[in-house]
Formats: C-alpha cells, structure tokens, sequence
C-alpha cells in the first residue's frame, strides 16, 4: 500500500472517528426540571448532530452561575475527574460562556471547552451549502469568536479540528482582531448584494401574483419531508438537527389548480443564538414575506408544547407573528387518538409519509387561501383565452360553464383583492357577500 493511500485511509478513519465529550450544565432555580431536562437532552441531540458522542453529564443546582466557571470549584473538580476517568476529548457546556469562563474552565479541565452557541455554529459550518449559508455562518462565527481571542492563541494553535473548531474559525483566530475586523465588513458587503437579490426575486414574485407560504418550526420537526411531498422536491430530510440551513423555494398547484410558491427554511431551536437569528435574518426575510405561514410541529415530541413557544417568539421578533397561519401537527402516526393540538390556532393533524395526509394538507392551504380572497362571478369572452387560462392558475376556480350562444364562459370563484388580475377582472365581474 502506498503512502499516500494510507494517508488518506488515515484521514477518512479520522474523518468517521467520533469524539468523546461530557456535557455539562447549570440549571439555576427559577428554572424547571422540565425544561433543564429538555435543554440538557437537545444538547445531547446537537452533540450527536456534531458526530460527538456523549461519555457523561455532569449537573449542578445553583442560585445563580460562578462568575469564573459557571459552576461550583467543587463540581469543576468532579468534572475534570470524569474528563479525566473517560478519556474525553471535549467538555461542551448548555449555555454561552463568557470570555474569561472559557478560559477558565479550559485551564481548570486541561481539554477543548466550548459551549452550546459554538456547538450550534459547528453545525452550521458543516451544513451550510450556498454561498449565502456559508456566509452567514462564517460571519456568525467571527462575531462569536472576535471578543474570544484574547488568550486563545496557543490553545487553538493546538486544536487538531474536532468538534466546535470546523469552518474558518481556527484559521481566521490565529490572525489579528484588525484582519477578522475587514473580514466581517467583506461578508457584509457580500451578503447585502444577495440579501438586494433576493429582495427582487421576492418582487418579482409578488409582480407574478403568486401567493407565498412559509414552512416554519422548530429543527427535526419534519419541515423538509413535509417539503418534499408537496413539492416532489429532492431536499435534504434527515433525523438530525440543523437538516436544512439553505432555503429552498418551490412552484406548486392547489388542487383547484392555483398555483402558489412555497419556501422551506432552517429550524427554530430554544436560546438560539442572537448572533445566528442575526446572520440568518435575510434568510428568514421569507417568513416575513409570506401571505401564509405553515408552522410545522413535531407531535411525537415530548416537549411539543415548549417547541411551538419557542417558535412563536421568534416569529412575534421578525415581526411575522400576525400573518396567517396554521399549524401542521406532523408525526401524528407516532401518538395516539387523545393527542389534543394547542387551542386557538387553526390546525390540522397528520404525517408527512402519508399521501393521504399530504392532500389533505393541500386542501387545508386552499381552505387557509380563499379566506385571503373575495368571492367573484365573471362572465369572459371566449376570445380572452390567454387570461382564462391565466386565471385558472392565478385564482381558484370554483365553477365553470361555457355559454356558446354568448360566446362567453362563466366562471365562479376567488380572487386576490390586492392583487393586478383583481383589476383585470373588474370589468367581467359582480362582487358578492362571503
């Protein structure tokens, strides 16, 4: 066997290799052993997302954080012991941790420390695809990292590339606060001439009259296999956290043939961090654009209800929290007959696998549609061919029927009050009460 071949044996073992890590967490008394739990398990979740795997966790009941390292010096002494027992390669905390605890916790421990906000950045540096994802990612990372440097320089000099280390970060630490500082302005600059790109193509779309929904939900919820099967798109749908980071944006017919676009984007998680929400924000620019919102919900979840929160919130701080929606219960083929959705919120329950369930779903939008339109009857020469078919893609057509005396055709439906073709159809139409 040649070196070379050996070598790159080498780097695919190293590349599969998972890496042992402890978590650790501080759960402070106004918060519930509910929700400390769930945050523990979805850190145990992202860990394993990051092909981590997780050797033991390590948990403290306290007033309020330590100053220095979070927890007590005698649960720090514990934990250096576990690290220490298991051989483990990377302590990962569930929470941000400032600048001199990461120090801190890095001398006190002797290995790699980082916390849930560069967990969450190392997946997105692995999954981000488009351009714009990597950007995004990497001007999130820099943001994280800038106020991190002071200290830091011989400890990243020795990382050897595992888990909280993938991206650019550990090649752009090593620089200088002045070259990280261009950078950040570089990627800015990049990423305003997409964000002016994507503000046209979103023009154009509302100039084609296309009514706009927004898959929204919480990471894993099932928004991407949902995706697919109305779409018949070919996205990424994994049981992992973080799946789908790049949006996608599809054409597709209602069943009464309207066609409507919609655009799947990245998962919602609980203490997402501000620097991610802030990078993503033109990317989540969809959500705000949309005229109807699908807000996905893992059903099977035990902490269901804590995800739609958390959803909600997020949506109420991009300013979307008052558009349509309704809510896609998903996975109900994992729960049983006396699961019960949340009250006041228009629903449906289902699962994306099904195809039953999937038109189902399909009638349920064009339900959630009309109530954004008004009621017409027009009566149209049989000359207008172009903008009858036109309307039958641009609005829903309820009923139809061809008078070949008048030579004209009679049609029955729902249109778009703001909309061009509304105005198109003034002069054929008599309005009437919903």
């Amino acid at each position: 066997m040649t070196k070379q071949k050996e070598g790159n044996e080498l780097t695919n073992k190293n590349h599969l290799r998972r890496e042992k890590v402890v978590l650790a967490g501080c759960q402070l008394l106004t918060q519930s052993d509910e929700r400390f739990a769930s945050s523990m398990e979805e850190l145990k979740a992202l860990t394993e997302t990051a092909n981590g795997v997780v050797a033991a966790v390590i948990t403290q009941k306290r007033a309020r954080k330590d100053a220095a390292f979070v927890l007590g010096k005698g649960k720090v002494a514990e934990l250096a012991e576990k690290v220490d027992e298991l051989e483990a390669e990377t302590v990962i905390f569930n929470g941000e941790l400032t600048p001199s605890q990461l120090v801190n916790l890095s001398g006190r421990i002797g290995v790699h420390v980082i916390d849930r906000t560069q967990l969450i950045l190392d997946i997105f540096a692995v999954r981000a695809r488009s351009r714009e994802g990597k950007l995004q990612v990497e001007l999130a990372q820099l943001n994280y990292l800038l106020p991190r440097l002071s200290g830091k320089g011989k400890a990243l000099s020795r990382l050897g590339g595992g888990i909280g280390t993938r991206g650019p970060g550990e090649t752009k630490l090593e620089q200088d606060r002045r070259y990280i500082r261009r950078r950040i302005a570089d990627i800015k600059r990049q990423l305003d001439t997409i964000v002016r790109h994507r503000e046209r193509y979103r023009e154009r779309r509302k100039r084609n009259q296309l009514f706009q929904i927004a898959l929204v939900g919480y990471t894993n919820a099932g928004k991407t296999t949902l995706f697919n099967a109305i779409t018949d798109a070919g996205g990424t749908a994994e049981n992992q956290l973080f799946a789908t980071l790049d949006p996608l944006t599809r054409r597709f017919q209602l069943p009464s043939g309207l066609e409507v676009v919609i655009s799947d984007t990245v998962g919602f998680i609980q203490d997402l961090p501000t620097s991610l929400v802030a990078a993503f924000r033109s990317t989540l620019e969809e959500v705000k654009e949309a005229d109807l919102i699908l807000h996905v919900i893992d059903a099977s979840h035990p902490d269901f209800l804590q995800h739609e929160k958390t959803v909600l919130d997020l949506l109420d701080d991009l300013d979307a929290g008052h558009l349509p929606a309704l809510a896609v219960y998903n996975k109900t083929d994992k729960v049983d007959e006396t699961f019960i959705p949340s009250p006041g919120m228009k629903a449906i329950r289902m699962s994306a696998k099904s195809d039953r369930d999937v038109e189902r779903l399909k009638d349920e939008i064009e339900r959630c549609v009309k109530d954004e339109m008004v009621y017409f009857e027009a009566s149209i020469p049989l000359e207008n061919g172009k903008f009858l078919a036109k309307l039958r893609t641009r609005a829903v057509v309820a009923e139809q029927t061809t008078n070949e005396e008048r030579e004209t055709i009679s049609v029955k439906g729902y249109t778009f009050r703001d909309r061009p073709l509304h105005e198109q159809l003034k002069p054929f139409i008599r309005e009437h009460g919903r």
